[in-house]
């Protein structure tokens, strides 16, 4: 369905619905995406559903999302265009065509998370935002460089990037990691402890700071440490503490072998203690990493058999 209508033989009061039209919801389609409300004064509904859709339009305002209201009345000729049978009936616009019936949809919860699907669908970008283009490249070239070991490298490149887009949860979280790497631990605390709510809900931002964590343990001698578990292999809390040791030292491996140790001989810990600590230990690592996907079959391997 297309939403744009010849103006050859219309009314005055038609063309100015027209010209309404293209400004409130084709042009600014063109870049947003245009919640579309047809409504009309008498619909006790519309009047219901109004303050939900002017609440979430409020709230994604900075995502690339607008709220357009056409009127039945006034505008029967859009509303004939679009075949509307009843009101209220929502539609989502992206460059000027219907992309979504958000009709039936009629909780903030239920339209934030289709709305959260079609942003994501369709890479729609806030207004005014650095395109995902320009920082992608960026943030992939921060993640090597730090794989490869060179922190301070990584720190001025992931810095670059949150110049660029400030509130980007990938961009913070690899500073983050970055900074940790770096044994810049108070700074990656602070930058943290800035960050926005809905970044702070993503797992870049959970691996960072599960990342940090590890790296606030206390690096203690694990000579002691090593000698309480050869005297004896039950002595699980100093095996914890060595694994913690190991985490801050950076051997990942001696740190995931020493809880998996603790797991085998007693899964229910101090309430499955080292079992949360080694997926703690994962997360910082990024789940979908090769050496995180290797240990978790470990993990599976002593729970399941």
């Amino acid at each position: 369905m297309k939403p744009a209508v010849a103006t050859l033989g219309l009314t005055e009061a038609e063309r100015e619905s027209i010209e309404r039209f293209e400004a409130k919801v084709i042009q600014p389609s063109m870049t947003s995406l245009v919640i579309l409300d047809f409504w009309a004064d008498w619909c006790g509904p519309c009047k219901q559903l109004a303050p939900v859709l002017e609440k979430i339009a409020e709230d994604y305002s900075t995502k690339g999302v607008k709220l357009a209201k056409i009127d039945v009345d006034q505008d029967k000729l859009i509303a004939a265009q679009f075949r509307i049978q009843s009101i209220p009936t929502v539609y989502a616009v992206y460059r000027g065509q219907p992309v979504a019936d958000l009709t039936n949809y009629r909780s903030e919860g239920q339209l934030k998370k289709v709305l959260d699907q079609l942003l994501a669908q369709l890479k729609i970008e806030p207004e005014g935002a650095v395109p995902k283009a320009e920082i992608e490249p960026l943030i992939a070239m921060g993640e090597q460089v730090l794989e490869e070991g060179d922190a301070p490298r990584a720190v001025n490149i992931f810095r670059q990037v949150r110049e660029m887009a400030p509130d980007n949860p990938q961009a913070i979280g690899g500073l983050v990691r970055a900074l940790v790497a770096a044994g810049e631990l108070d700074e990656a605390r602070q930058f943290l402890g800035t960050v926005p709510d809905e970044a702070a809900k993503s797992t870049d931002i959970a691996r960072a700071r599960a990342a940090l964590e590890l790296a606030s343990a206390p690096k203690v001698d694990t000579a002691p440490l090593e000698a309480r578990i050869a005297a004896n292999p039950e002595d699980h809390e100093a095996r914890f503490e060595l694994a913690g040791a190991k985490m801050a030292s950076g051997d990942r491996d001696a740190a995931a072998d020493a809880l998996l140790e603790i797991v085998k001989r007693d899964r229910e810990w101090n309430e499955g203690a080292a079992r949360k600590r080694f997926l703690q230990l994962l997360e910082a690592q990024g789940l979908e990493d090769p050496w995180s996907s290797a240990q978790r079959r470990r993990l599976s391997a002593l729970l399941f058999t």
